[in-house]
């Protein structure tokens, strides 16, 4: 049941997630149209729309095999008498923690309750921040294009629009994401600009054979921005749910 019900969540998105890709493809096929003269209608085939959902297929089953598994394998009788597992926390997370704050001290030992949704929520964030990364490096390249004769005003309007679109994908990203608590929100916002997004940038450069060298990389307080709205986005957008949750009587929830 359990992977059943994840695997139908995987189709319903994969079926809305191709709708909406068809319909804004246009907007990134239609800007390249004035860099490389002409580009085609996007059409949405078969083997598209298989191997999008194989590939979300694919993704649910691998997070949900191994709970899926082990709930298979747990005797029915023994499950109802099973004890519920005591948190283990190591003795420097305690001193860490006691001294923060208690939103923050809640936060760091629900984070530690919780390793692996933790690091699922650091390495989501930054993978999104290393893009908006690279995006802010070739804002900073094409913003020293006009004049010098690389690019024409036109191309380089073009450009921008591409990487307005890409930003606003990424952003989306990082909204879906916001379920995740501000702590791994700001390991992974920081991973996401070093190494994370220098690593990226340099990737791409090494296979287009560009000059990584010559490009304008962002300033620090570009970066600290960065960082520091990323942590407030993920902040306002849980402190939604969070306030939702926090209005319910103790009572209830016992």
């Amino acid at each position: 049941m359990l992977l059943a019900e994840y695997l139908l969540v995987a189709v319903v998105a994969s079926a809305a997630g191709l709708a909406i890709g068809a319909l804004t493809a246009p907007l990134l096929t239609e800007s390249g149209a004035g860099l490389v003269g002409s580009a085609g209608t996007p059409s949405l085939t078969w083997p598209t729309i298989g191997l999008v959902t194989a590939v979300a297929l694919g993704v649910s089953v691998a997070a949900t095999a191994v709970p899926a598994v082990r709930g298979a394998r747990t005797s029915t009788v023994s499950a109802p008498a099973d004890a519920a597992r005591p948190p283990r926390r190591p003795g420097w997370l305690i001193g860490l923690s006691a001294r923060l704050p208690v939103p923050l001290l809640l936060a760091l030992r629900v984070a530690a309750r919780r390793p692996r949704r933790a690091v699922l929520g650091v390495v989501s964030i930054a993978v999104t921040v290393s893009g908006i990364y690279v995006l802010l490096v070739l804002d900073a390249f094409l913003g020293d294009q006009p004049g010098t004769g690389a690019y024409t005003e036109t191309q380089v309007a073009v450009l921008r629009h591409v990487l307005l679109v890409w930003t606003v994908i990424l952003l989306s990203l990082a909204v879906a994401l916001a379920t995740a608590q501000v702590l791994p929100a700001f390991l992974g916002a920081v991973l996401g600009v070093f190494p994370g997004g220098w690593a990226l940038f340099a990737a791409i450069t090494t296979i287009t054979g560009g000059d990584g060298d010559r490009a304008t990389l962002p300033a620090p307080w570009q970066l600290i921005a960065l960082v520091l709205a990323t942590v407030l986005v993920v902040a306002a957008l849980t402190a939604v749910p969070a306030h939702l949750g926090g209005r319910r009587p103790v009572t209830a929830i016992l």
